[in-house]
């Protein structure tokens, strides 16, 4: 569990990075939740989008993505939603106490 200011300052991490997972109208299937584990993996902070066709909102999208890969669902903003799981191995992003 995270504290809402390391949740402020991953927010602040997830402004000007690029979405790389899209929600569409197949909703959330395995090769989308694959996609996001190994994208968390490698970044550690995903950002996602879902689009206009898509059955459920962002905030679905969210919730069921970080409760399939047990990671740390950090915002959602209209149809926009950030991800973090920290990497165990080779952390990237180091967390305010």
């Amino acid at each position: 569990m995270i504290t809402s200011k390391q949740r402020a300052y991953l927010r602040g991490l997830a402004n000007p990075i690029d979405p790389i997972l899209h929600v569409g109208k197949d909703g959330i299937g395995e090769n989308l939740i694959k996609q996001a584990d190994d994208a968390l993996t490698a970044r550690e902070l995903v950002k996602g989008t879902v689009l206009q066709n898509s059955p459920i909102d962002a905030r679905e999208a969210l919730d069921t993505l970080a409760h399939a890969l047990d990671a740390e669902p950090v915002q959602t903003v209209g149809k926009r939603f950030v991800l973090y799981r920290a990497n165990p191995d080779e952390p990237k992003i180091e967390l305010p106490n």
